[in-house]
């Protein structure tokens, strides 16, 4: 069977030496300059051939984890009845809306909970489970600012598993089994991630875990322990900050003036004291106008996503006519005590006395302590900072910007209930199915790879998911013998089992090393007029790691090194 040789003078490469305006992300740049990616519209990207060939590599691996583990694999459409997003009371603004001609409503949805726990109603006896279905679809987001090339899209594939068990500890399994297989799909991707504790968002849930890369072009902080100990995202992660240096301890709480005084620092300037030994109240209102008095450090800054998680539903600032009308009292004087509203208090009041407002344009209270002077629901709702201790050992914690590149998550009998997917125990008894969601983008993926390995020059692939295993330049020049000896080594590493591109173009050798150093195969052979005289070629490691000369049929057997 003949050979075919992916050739450059016939593929749809269209390489740039400049990058987009726009583009600040590595990924981006190198992305669009490479010819991998083009822009059709703001956050909605079209992959290109090389591009898509890099994406399914990461979706065959993504594939393989899958059915390593019993997953199987599914085709789940976009085009979905509202209704099912109506039933489990999910609504979100990023989500498209439309309407056919009939005017029956349809979502295009960013996750396939709903979709796939309706096709799970046919699951009818505990024999049938567990069940672990995946599919790679298109999702689709009213993403309002889009960024970053691939890192942040109106339009992508998502790769979503689903598991369905009869019981909390089958559902532990599968968990399991689901995060052992990302921690080979982004090792086998050649990803430095680390998976910590995070939010589910908007999916609901709980026991969620998020595999962060660190990546200077990332949305998200990656908490860490300097002794390795401890990760998390910066919207669950858990800090111990410094004890305050309270003042003496009163045995009640004493007013004081403190006319004008609107912020902790000019607070804590008047009264000559730590500002971590104060307080700020926060107030905010629920979803269902309940409002609530969030209370936190006067050191610290409120974390709205662990706020969430505490109220277990969305919430605002109060406005100031809110404030004035439950407190009396504007924004910069407000305290728990005497207040007829939920207090949150943040753990670390849970001990000491601290300056608190006391309700009262122009003065505060000194020596308030929880549980004798207000009870408060107490609750982790702080943002951790940068050299807290660590929770688990006493060191310090640092912050890396990352991307979240794959996130799991149980959601329990969440969709499963009001959706009506139930199946017969062993027991007789007919039971909610218990489930997981486990996503992970193959674009993202590729994205993250970049921002982790590239150069001034272009990418520098890892071998797993490069476009092409080799690639030949032939630096011929117009000479056909040149073109000739190059076409023979491509052939022969084809013959290997190699996927080779071959840089057949009549260009000149410069714009074929930039191209090359853009496009960032992993292995490089050159094939010059000097071949001609000594049989031999170049060949090097994209990264730079290494090089030699060799005999084109000893070219196989340098590229097979390990």
């Amino acid at each position: 069977m003949a050979t075919v040789i992916a050739r450059q003078s016939r593929l749809f490469i269209p390489t740039l030496r400049e990058a987009p305006a726009d583009a600040e992300a590595a990924s981006h740049r190198l992305l669009v300059r490479g010819g991998y990616i083009r822009q059709l519209s703001a956050g909605v990207w079209t992959y290109l051939p090389l591009g898509w060939r890099v994406h399914e590599k990461i979706a065959q691996i993504i594939r393989e984890e899958q059915d390593a583990i019993g997953g199987q694999e599914m085709r789940m459409p976009v085009l979905t009845p509202a209704e099912l997003w109506e039933a489990t009371g999910r609504d979100y603004p990023e989500m498209f809306r439309l309407e056919d001609r009939t005017g029956r409503r349809f979502v295009l949805p960013m996750t396939h909970e709903e979709t796939v726990t309706f096709h799970a109603r046919e699951i009818q006896s505990y024999r049938q489970l567990p069940q672990m279905l995946y599919h790679f679809s298109i999702k689709d987001r009213d993403e309002p600012r889009p960024r970053g090339g691939l890192l942040r899209v109106r339009e992508f594939v998502m790769k979503d598993a689903y598991s369905f068990d009869r019981d909390e500890e089958g559902l532990a399994e599968s968990f399991e089994a689901q995060r052992q297989a990302y921690h080979r799909i982004f090792q086998r991707c050649g990803l430095e991630y680390h998976e910590v504790a995070a939010e589910p968002g908007i999916m609901g849930g709980r026991e969620s875990q998020g595999f962060l890369c660190p990546a200077d072009s990332g949305e998200n902080t990656l908490v860490t322990c300097e002794n390795g100990d401890y990760a998390a995202d910066i919207e669950i992660a858990r800090g111990i900050p410094r004890a305050p240096d309270f003042p003496d301890r009163r045995e009640a709480p004493e007013k004081v003036e403190t006319p004008g005084v609107t912020t902790i620092e000019a607070l804590a300037e008047l009264l000559g004291i730590d500002a971590a030994a104060t307080s700020k109240a926060m107030p905010v209102v629920k979803t269902d106008g309940t409002l609530v008095l969030a209370l936190i450090r006067g050191d610290d800054r409120l974390s709205d996503s662990k706020m969430l998680g505490v109220l277990g539903s969305g919430f605002r600032p109060a406005t100031d006519d809110e404030i004035r009308e439950a407190f009396g009292a504007g924004g910069g004087s407000l305290g728990p005590v005497g207040v007829d509203a939920e207090v949150v208090a943040d753990d670390t009041l849970r001990r000491g006395q601290f300056v608190a407002g006391a309700n009262r344009d122009g003065w505060h209270l000194l020596g308030v302590e929880a549980g004798r002077d207000y009870e408060p629901r107490f609750a982790d709702i702080r943002e951790p900072r940068e050299d807290d201790a660590c929770p688990d050992c006493g060191g310090r914690l640092r912050f890396q910007t990352a991307i979240e590149v794959g996130h799991i998550f149980k959601f329990g009998s969440r969709y499963s209930e009001p959706l009506e997917a139930t199946f017969l125990d062993e027991d007789g008894t007919e039971k909610p199915l218990i489930g997981g969601s486990y996503g992970v983008g193959p674009g993202r993926v590729m994205a993250t790879v970049i921002e982790q390995h590239h150069d001034d020059n272009g990418v520098v692939w890892p071998a797993a998911i490069a476009p092409y295993d080799v690639h030949v330049l032939a630096l011929h020049g117009g000479s056909p013998e040149v073109l000739a000896e190059a076409e023979k080594a491509a052939a022969a590493l084809e013959r290997a089992g190699h996927d080779v591109l071959l840089d057949d173009r009549d260009e000149r050798p410069g714009e074929k090393f930039a191209d090359a150093d853009l496009i960032g195969v992993p292995v490089r052979v050159i094939v010059g007029k000097k071949t001609l005289e000594d049989g031999m070629v170049d060949v090097r490691l994209r990264d730079g790691s290494a090089e030699d000369r060799v005999s084109i049929p000893d070219v196989v057997k340098w590229t097979n090194q390990d």
